[in-house]
């Protein structure tokens, strides 16, 4: 007897033992990707049953509470087309579940036997099976594994088997990488399944039911090829050949039925798998039929000039990565293709921030770096699999020389260059730790953000640089991009305010050395070689105005020429007129949701729709202090959880921000000032009542962070100087008011949160040349410093039972360290919980909130704010030249 599934003999007897009281295992009916099935006798109930048990790698990604959990839904399935379950659960190590013996065959063997099955067999198959998947999605569950190997026949009768697998290996979210498995078959993956989105909806499996009828029908799979990623490129990029042409019996109903179950766009397939099965059923003499059929040619309807596939993020679990550098076979002169990334070459980071070639033959990214930090990656347009640049460890925001020979960036407070195709890094400069950005000049010198916020030039070869933009000279704080202009006459860059609250565009001629305001309210820009300048208001909105390169000025208005890309990211346009952007959408924030350890995202409130910039959980954990945006301005509301009322606690204008909860939950406090400030700290009750009270007033500096020692006695204070580091402060409550300095030395420090017994202060520092989450004793912080992150560290955040300290790493991941705080202060393991890339982050402060059972997060969740996609748009020019012309 062969037992394929378990990794030997020991295990396979383990398990007859584990099971001996309920099951006796006679022999192995079949071994899959995830599972193997036994044929055993149910001994209480003399009966023959089909055990099948999880390998042992899947088993201990899901886990056994959560496989228990999901189990328990697909028991509630009882449908004439669903294999039912017996029995579920735990023996030694293994997991479970029992379904019915079914004496037949699947699918697949009667697939595999006739290879095509008669019309009306596989219309009615496809429509028991369509019935069952309504069912189930009517009851909360998609399948997400639909597949001939997943059908059994019963008496020629369809049943839908493994719903359990599927649905608990769902949740096991990015460890399913781990397991070397994917959750799928990539002839059957939808598209956006393919691309590693978690979020499917019914129409994943009614494009997987599609891809199954269309094999029913012809013989094979709408795509196939020598490889899983030969066949998930066809699915992302190529449509499916016409039925009739291959088998005219086929009525241009059923055609048009599976043709549009298999769309590439969810929106255009059928909304339910009842819709389906009502098309397929609908082949009268009446039946009107959508796609227009030239004799003898494919049913299916044109594609656009632009082949757009749809949007996900992350990878295929099992490492399919970059598909949308797969171009399909000959194309029309524009086409717009998705660029997706593995899990282990992934885009890190909310935005793009990268570069293209002059010559659009590669691009360069930040991604993934051994230790939890990053790198730059350099994916080159004619490979499928992108290349790490070795010397970039905690890079940031790369650009390519004019040339294309070299790649710059930033990392460890130091402005680099290395070669493009790979070798020693040079440094170059130093650089501020808030204004890392820079442009290549084409006459060889580098513009780059400078030390207090200035922006300096300096020779790509090294030497002295100097500055050519001082923070006097213009109202803004920081730069937020260079730009430079063709020539190099001079260079583009955006301004940002206080806070960032609003941003400008400049431009600086370098032959007189001043910098001019050309646009409010602008955040990047680029210029076009068809005279015209593009810039964004950061709203997910491109435009396009004409701009003079003699004056450097704008000639006319903007008109509106991309939309619907993320939220402050840029755009990236090669030589060849080759467009690379992130899409996203247009918001402030996101929307509040609780987040499990593992990752799971729930909504708070599902009708709650406000746009949040960040939060505070209540000490009871019943109430969510919110700034909400409206506008250009930010308010204070409190929500009751979670479906309680959501009610306004401020009315000042301009921002009130960063709410921070008294210890005894009955006030908030919050930042407040005029518009683009928040130079004050004021408080105000919870319920609404009294009057704003204003607690500190040093007009010395802004504040951009505040809160409360555990027991009142003090508050905690981050400047916001604008022109030099940051620096954390304590104001007693009572007593002695005078301002003590915690943290002040000449890197940034920021992000401060005390420990629940007020002993120890967690703060971030650039003191390393890179932000690291540190701790320091409370209130003598001199007295002892201590480490926690090694790779990058933000947003510290204590457990409330103050044996864990939460941040998000270089990575982005969402880490728990434990900690120790008695007698002394040390670090022990490190778990990473979940990557953060899908929710809202305030680099600078802590955009999450504990709730007091430390099990699960409040957080921001941006849905499609910034996808691990990239869009790229060949010969673009000549669609910006029509809008144009419009």
């Amino acid at each position: 007897m062969r037992y394929w599934g378990l990794t030997d003999m020991a295990d396979v007897l383990r398990l007859t033992t584990a099971l001996a009281d309920r099951y006796s295992i006679e022999r192995e009916l079949g071994a899959g990707g995830m599972a193997t099935v036994y044929l055993a006798q149910d001994l209480k109930h003399d009966r023959k049953v089909a055990i099948k048990v999880l390998r042992p790698e899947l088993a201990a990604v899901i886990g056994a509470e959560r496989f228990l959990s999901e189990i328990k839904t697909t028991a509630n399935l009882q449908h004439p087309h669903i294999l039912p379950l017996h029995d579920s659960g735990q023996a030694d190590s293994f997991l479970y579940y029992v379904m019915p013996y079914v004496e037949g065959e699947s699918l697949r063997d009667r697939l595999s036997r006739e290879k095509q099955l008669p019309i009306t067999d596989s219309v009615r198959i496809a429509t028991e099976v369509a019935g069952a998947l309504d069912y189930a999605h009517r009851h909360g569950i998609i399948h997400r594994d639909i597949k001939p190997e997943n059908i059994l026949l019963h008496d020629g009768r369809a049943l839908v088997a493994d719903f359990g697998i599927a649905l608990a290996a769902s949740t096991a979210g990015t460890r399913m990488t781990e397991t070397g498995m994917s959750l799928g078959t990539p002839h059957y993956m939808s598209p956006e399944q393919a691309m590693g989105d978690r979020e499917l909806t019914p129409r994943s499996d009614v494009y997987a039911l599609g891809a199954m009828t269309y094999e029913m029908l012809l013989g094979e799979p709408p795509f196939t090829g020598p490889t899983a990623q030969s066949i998930v490129a066809k699915v992302m990029t190529e449509k499916p050949a016409g039925l009739i042409a291959r088998r005219e019996r086929i009525s241009p109903a059923v055609e048009d039925a599976v043709l549009t179950a298999l769309e590439k766009l969810p929106a255009d397939r059928f909304a339910t798998a009842a819709d389906f099965a009502a098309a397929l059923a609908d082949s009268g003499p009446t039946r009107t039929v959508a796609r227009s059929t030239p004799s003898g040619a494919s049913a299916h309807r044109p594609r656009s000039r632009a082949l757009l596939v749809v949007s996900g993020l992350g990878a295929v679990a099992a490492g399919l990565a970059l598909w949308g550098w797969l171009r399909p076979a000959p194309a029309p002169p524009v086409t717009a293709t998705y660029i997706t990334f593995a899990a282990n070459e992934s885009l890190t980071g909310e935005f793009f921030t990268g570069g293209v070639a002059p010559d659009g033959s590669a691009l360069a990214y930040i991604g993934p770096a051994e230790g939890g930090t990053r790198r730059i990656w350099i994916k080159q347009r004619s490979e499928l699999h992108p290349v790490p640049l070795a010397g970039t460890e905690g890079a940031a925001n790369p650009f390519y020389s004019p040339d294309g020979r070299w790649v710059g960036f930033f990392a460890d407070g130091k402005l680099k260059k290395i070669p493009a195709r790979g070798g020693g890094a040079v440094t170059l400069a130093d650089v501020s730790p808030q204004n890392q950005w820079g442009g290549w000049l084409d006459d060889g010198r580098i513009v780059f953000g400078g030390p207090g916020f200035t922006l300096r030039i300096v020779a790509d070869g090294g030497g002295t640089s100097e500055t050519v933009v001082s923070t006097d000279s213009f109202p803004g704080r920081g730069a937020l991009g260079v730009f430079p202009l063709p020539g190099a006459r001079g260079f583009l860059f955006a301004a940002c305010g206080p806070n960032c609250a609003t941003s400008d565009l400049w431009v600086l001629d370098l032959r007189t050395r001043v910098p001019r305001r050309l646009l409010p309210d602008a955040l990047g820009a680029l210029y076009v070689e068809t005279g015209h300048l593009l810039y964004t208001p950061g709203d997910g909105t491109w435009l396009a105005a004409p701009f003079d390169l003699n004056s450097l000025s704008l000639r006319g208005p903007g008109i509106p020429v991309l939309e619907g890309l993320a939220r402050f990211s840029f755009l990236a346009l090669s030589g060849d007129g080759t467009l690379f952007y992130q899409e996203g959408r247009a918001a402030a924030g996101g929307v509040p949701v609780w987040v499990t350890r593992d990752g799971r995202a729930t909504p708070i409130d599902s009708t709650w729709t406000d746009d949040v910039g960040s939060l505070a959980l209540s000490p009871d954990g019943r109430r969510l202090a919110v700034a909400i945006t409206t506008g250009r301005e930010q308010n204070i509301w409190i929500k009751e959880l979670d479906r309680g009322p959501l009610s306004r606690l401020t009315f000042g204008e301009g921002l009130q921000i960063r709410p921070a909860w008294s210890p005894d939950g009955r006030s908030v406090l919050y930042l407040g000032g005029t518009l683009g400030t928040t130079e004050r700290v004021y408080q105000k009750r919870a319920d609404g009542t009294g009057k704003d009270s204003l607690l500190v007033d040093l007009r010395r500096t802004d504040w951009a962070e505040a809160s409360y020692s555990p027991d009142g006695g003090w508050l905690i204070l981050r400047s916001n100087p604008g022109q030099s580091a940051r620096d954390i402060f304590a104001l007693r409550t009572g007593g002695d008011t005078t301002l003590r300095e915690l943290v002040a030395t000449p890197s940034d420090e920021y992000g401060p949160a005390l420990s629940p017994d007020g002993r120890w202060l967690a703060y971030v520092s650039a003191e390393s040349g890179r932000p690291e989450v540190y701790v320091r004793p409370f209130p003598n912080t001199s007295d002892g410093k201590y480490q926690v992150s090694v790779n990058g560290g933000s947003e510290p955040v204590w457990a409330h039972n103050g044996r864990e300290l939460f941040f998000v790493n270089g990575a982005l991941q969402f880490t728990a360290a434990e900690v120790t705080t008695s007698p002394s202060f040390a670090v022990g393991r490190q778990q990473v919980l979940f990557p953060v890339n899908l929710f809202g982050r305030d680099n600078n402060h802590s955009l999450y909130a504990v709730a007091p059972d430390d099990r699960r997060f409040a957080m921001v969740q941006i849905v499609a704010f910034a996808s691990g996609n990239l869009v790229m748009v060949e010969n673009w020019l000549e669609v910006l030249k029509g809008k144009l012309k419009q």
